[in-house]
């Protein structure tokens, strides 16, 4: 029996890991789920959006799943704050064409590698003047490097054979140039992974054009936030990207997605990103068999177009895309 820490979460969080569970024990998989409540209704009930018990467990088990939780007011995001008390510093999505599902495009294949620490998502921002702010963007050749030797080990373990940096050094020549310099030089000790370089708006037209020629996408926060969402659009929703942090001997899972209050409680919630990167999560402990049932089972209902939600043109609620999983597992 492998221990993962849940994290239901807020908004539809509760009844897309609840979805994930049930396929991911349906599969055979077994798991003891530690379940620890984080986000806006534990901050109004103990003043903070995250119990401690949640980083002890997180640290002791190595693997958390996590639902949504929204940018709360008056407190920091979750998600900023677990990724950087816990230093998952490499944030991770696939973007992968479905068979079936309408899309954009029908050739995607790729993955973006994004720095998880640093950049204007460190949080540092001041006021200087009355009606002036300065947000600041930090970088560093250690966290650089770190993500760029990620990206290209990633690329090497999964059999891919181009690591793309994207950036904007034309402009940022401090900042980005030093990102940019920097996993060139992680570049260099992998003779055999091609290494490429675009800048953020000519990445993103590309993308728009021919995500073909990408492969593996590495690059900073924020660019890295806006590249996932459009992958989400290129594949058909971004409920279909499933998402991961990794840091050192530990990784959190979770969907690419928001929390959606606006149809939380209703029952239509679409639950595929959660449930493949639960599926992702499988692999990672050791269950590959389990992951590749229900990434199959997942794949197979939207590629049949008959159990969708309503974000995917159907009328399908979370329980009846949940079971028709279930039911393409056996």
């Amino acid at each position: 029996m492998r221990k993962v820490v849940l994290v239901p979460g807020d908004g539809i969080g509760p009844e897309i890991t609840s979805a994930a569970t049930r396929v991911v024990e349906a599969s055979g998989a077994k798991i003891q789920w530690e379940r620890v409540d984080a986000g806006a209704k534990v901050m109004q009930e103990i003043g903070r959006p995250i119990p401690p018990r949640f980083f002890e467990w997180a640290i002791e088990t190595g693997v958390v799943l996590k639902g949504p939780t929204p940018i709360g007011e008056g407190f920091r995001s979750v998600n900023v704050a677990i990724r950087q008390r816990l230093n998952l510093y490499a944030s991770v999505r696939i973007a992968k064409s479905i068979p079936g599902v309408k899309a954009l495009h029908d050739n995607v294949d790729l993955v973006i590698v994004r720095e998880n620490t640093e950049g204007l998502y460190s949080g540092v921002e001041r006021e200087s003047s009355y009606g002036a702010v300065e947000s600041v963007k930090i970088t560093s050749v250690e966290a650089s490097r770190r993500i760029g030797k990620f990206a290209f080990d990633y690329a090497v373990a999964n059999g891919r054979k181009e690591v793309s940096a994207v950036h904007k050094a034309n402009i940022l020549k401090k900042g980005d140039g030093l990102f940019l310099r920097s996993v060139a030089e992680v570049a260099a000790d992998y003779p055999n992974i091609r290494f490429s370089d675009f800048l953020i708006d000519n990445a993103a037209f590309q993308l728009i054009v021919d995500p073909s020629q990408f492969d593996v996408i590495v690059t900073q926060n924020l660019y890295g936030d806006i590249i996932s969402e459009m992958c989400g659009a290129l594949i058909g929703g971004l409920a279909l990207l499933p998402g991961a942090n990794f840091g050192e001997n530990l990784a959190l899972f979770e969907a690419a997605h928001g929390s959606a209050p606006s149809i939380a409680g209703k029952g239509t919630a679409n639950p595929a990103g959660i449930i493949l990167s639960a599926a992702w999560m499988l692999d990672y402990i050791g269950m590959a068999r389990e992951g590749e049932r229900v990434r199959k089972a997942v794949h197979k209902v939207l590629g049949d177009g008959k159990k969708l939600t309503p974000d995917m043109g159907g009328r399908a609620t979370t329980e009846d895309f949940t079971d028709a999983v279930i039911d393409a597992m056996s």
